[in-house]
């Protein structure tokens, strides 16, 4: 008997010792999980720069603002002066015409009112009334007492620059040919002249000295380049 007297004192103290069990379902310095959950919300928001969303609650029956300026500005004009209440049976807001400072030329009332679709049609027909078409025209051909037709003696030859084909004085010399030849402003004009005086059999005025039918360093290759395109 005496021991089992012993036994439950020793688990009497044994009991006092012991702590409490927690409970599972409450957070960490918290005092249950959806607080908890709110805080964290609460915090996120703050660290991203956000604000939080309040209830449903409390939003019944509050008045929306608006941070903006400009907006709450533009809604105090419209509205009186007075913040915009949120309702349902508020007005529509009252649309003020040209309130951009559209000018006329882009305001569809005040051009329609100027003129319309018949008056239109009247100026373009009368645009079209002062149209001249003027229709292409075949060149005129040169007469025989303009000169000789260079274009047309280069594309009757075909020997290279330098070639000799006709007979020269032998008193022709560079030297003459050089201080005949600055008489011309053209090695064209000079070519005429040549042709002009009998050329190519005659050299009268020494400007072809070596005989190839081309006076004054005169090339027919450009004319014969366009005859083969």
């Amino acid at each position: 008997m005496k021991i089992l007297l012993i036994c439950g004192a020793a688990a009497l103290a044994l009991g006092a010792c012991t702590t409490s069990v927690p409970d599972s379902g409450a957070g960490v310095g918290f005092g249950d999980y959806d607080s908890y959950q709110a805080q964290q919300a609460a915090r996120d928001a703050q660290l991203e720069g956000r604000t939080t969303v309040p209830a449903p609650s409390d939003v019944q029956g509050s008045t929306l603002g608006n941070p903006d300026p400009v907006i709450a500005g533009a809604e105090a004009a419209l509205n009186g002066g007075g913040p915009v209440q949120a309702s349902p049976s508020n007005p529509a807001p009252q649309v003020v015409e040209n309130a951009a400072g559209i000018s006329n030329e882009n305001s569809f009332d005040a051009v329609s009112s100027e003129r319309d679709i018949q008056a239109d049609a009247q100026l373009i027909a009368q645009n079209r009334a002062q149209y001249q078409v003027i229709q292409p025209t075949a060149l005129p051909s040169r007469s025989g007492s303009d000169g000789p037709n260079i274009v047309a003696y280069a594309l009757r030859t075909d020997n290279p620059v330098g070639t000799p084909l006709y007979s020269r004085s032998r008193f022709a010399s560079a030297e003459k040919a050089q201080r005949a030849c600055a008489g011309y402003a053209s090695s064209d004009l000079a070519q005429e002249a040549f042709l002009a005086a009998g050329g190519p059999e005659r050299d009268r005025q020494n400007l072809d000295p070596d005989g190839d039918g081309f006076a004054c360093g005169w090339n027919p290759a450009p004319f014969r380049a366009v005859r083969r395109n």
